[in-house]
């Protein structure tokens, strides 16, 4: 876990503590599609597999997905985030895009995934519900 003082690793300029810790923790709730992106990177960036687990929408989990989370956040160190843009995903939305670039590294190789990821509202909280690989 990152110290209280250490920037979060979303690249929003923020502390950690300030930022995707308190989603981490669940002391807050994501507000909008892009704060549960921002957080979910950062859960993919600390490891924290059963974070991205709940933040998952129930339709999109089956018996392997727990496992395949952790061997691909195992695999890589991601790096930093990249907001390219976003459509809906506010407060008071249903649904919401977010199009963003992840950077990290595998097997020593700096590379990048480029995504435009869907989320949708589950009992009343953000849930990533799936995205398209550019």
């Amino acid at each position: 876990m990152l110290r209280a003082n250490q920037d979060c690793p979303c690249c929003s300029g923020k502390i950690y503590q300030q930022c995707c810790g308190p989603l981490h923790t669940g002391q807050q709730v994501a507000k909008t599609a892009e704060q549960l992106m921002r957080s979910r990177f950062s859960a993919y960036a600390l490891k924290l597999i059963n974070y991205l687990y709940e933040t998952t929408h129930p339709d999109k989990r089956d018996a392997q997905f727990h496992d395949e989370m952790e061997a691909w956040a195992n695999r890589a160190e991601f790096t930093a985030l990249e907001i390219l843009g976003k459509k809906q995903g506010r407060f008071l939305d249903k649904f919401g895009k977010v199009e963003f670039i992840a950077y990290y590294r595998q097997f020593g190789e700096e590379k990048q995934m480029h995504e435009l990821s869907r989320f949708r509202r589950y009992r009343g909280k953000w849930h990533y519900y799936d995205g398209v690989v550019e």
